[in-house]
């Protein structure tokens, strides 16, 4: 990621981070004056320290719980910062070999609010009680080019996303983004329109890395102009869900400020009790569109 346009000479000559050299960064390990990476920093009473002055400032042993390397949203550092946008990804893929084997599959993990239209009977989708939908259809893809475009976008946003965030809470944004974005289609749509794919997950990604490169001081013209190019294409073609791509992106700007700006002392009540918010907007909207249609 570049700097912003109107930093110093000195400042477009940071030095890397000594465990990511790839990734320039200003901010140095107060003990051993080692240049880290947000993903290295670990929070201490006075600036941050990179991982190894805290494993062993205890000792030599390996760091108590409290102590140990911390992202910049408070979660774990792991081995593998991106294991779980891999698990997302063979999840979608696993999800659309099994559609291509089994075309109905489509329909059966879409999200459809209510089909047939009265006065037709009986009827199924989210309306009739199938709220599980809201969430299968985040990992349902039909088409190559759908499921290609979103696996590349979740594997560009998704792993540096997961490595800032930690494990929980990155998961916490992509669920909570994917079912807003459902939510706001089974709210808006046309009852009988089947919706799938993992665009509203994916587009609150795009909400969430946008706030934490605000919060890094990036320069946020690139995130931007990929985010308006998609949008329109959201909005250019009949054929894609406004109401899941916007209801996500929505979802990820609020969920992803409450990570990256929660008060240290209150750190995992902010998260957490944002995303508990979030949420109880989107059983509102399911629960108003479900008696609308009932």
């Amino acid at each position: 990621m570049n700097q912003e346009a109107g930093s110093t000479p000195e400042a477009r000559n940071l030095p890397g981070c000594y465990r990511h050299p790839d990734r320039e960064t200003g901010i140095r390990c107060t003990r051993c004056e080692r240049p880290i990476c947000p993903e290295c920093m670990v929070s201490a009473s006075v600036g941050f320290h990179c991982p190894e002055c805290v494993r062993d400032g205890g000792g030599g042993g390996p760091a108590p719980a409290a102590a140990r390397p911390r992202t910049l949203a408070g979660g774990t550092v792991t081995a593998d910062p991106r294991l779980l946008t891999k698990i997302l990804i063979g999840i979608n893929v696993a999800v659309f070999i099994a559609i291509q084997a089994k075309g109905s599959l489509a329909t059966d993990l879409s999200l459809i609010a209510a089909w047939p239209p009265a006065p037709f009977a009986p009827t199924e989708g989210v309306a009739d009680g199938q709220y599980y939908r809201l969430v299968t259809s985040m990992f349902a893809h039909q088409e190559i080019w759908h499921i290609g475009f979103n696996m590349l976008s979740l594997w560009w946003l998704g792993g540096p996303l997961e490595a800032a965030l930690g494990r929980a809470r990155y998961l916490a944004v992509y669920f909570v983004s994917g079912l807003a974005g459902s939510a706001l289609a089974y709210l808006l749509a046309d009852p009988g329109t089947q919706t799938l794919g993992a665009s509203g997950a994916i587009f609150g990604l795009f909400g969430a890395t946008a706030v934490l490169m605000r919060r890094l001081n990036y320069d946020l013209r690139p995130i931007i102009a990929l985010l308006v190019i998609n949008l329109i294409f959201t909005f250019g073609w009949s054929s894609i869900s406004w109401q899941a791509h916007i209801g996500g992106l929505v979802a990820g700007l609020i969920t992803g400020y409450g990570m990256v700006h929660a008060p240290r002392e209150r750190r995992s009540l902010v998260q957490y009790g944002t995303c508990a918010l979030v949420l109880l907007v989107i059983v509102g909207m399911t629960l108003f569109r479900t008696a609308q249609l009932t």
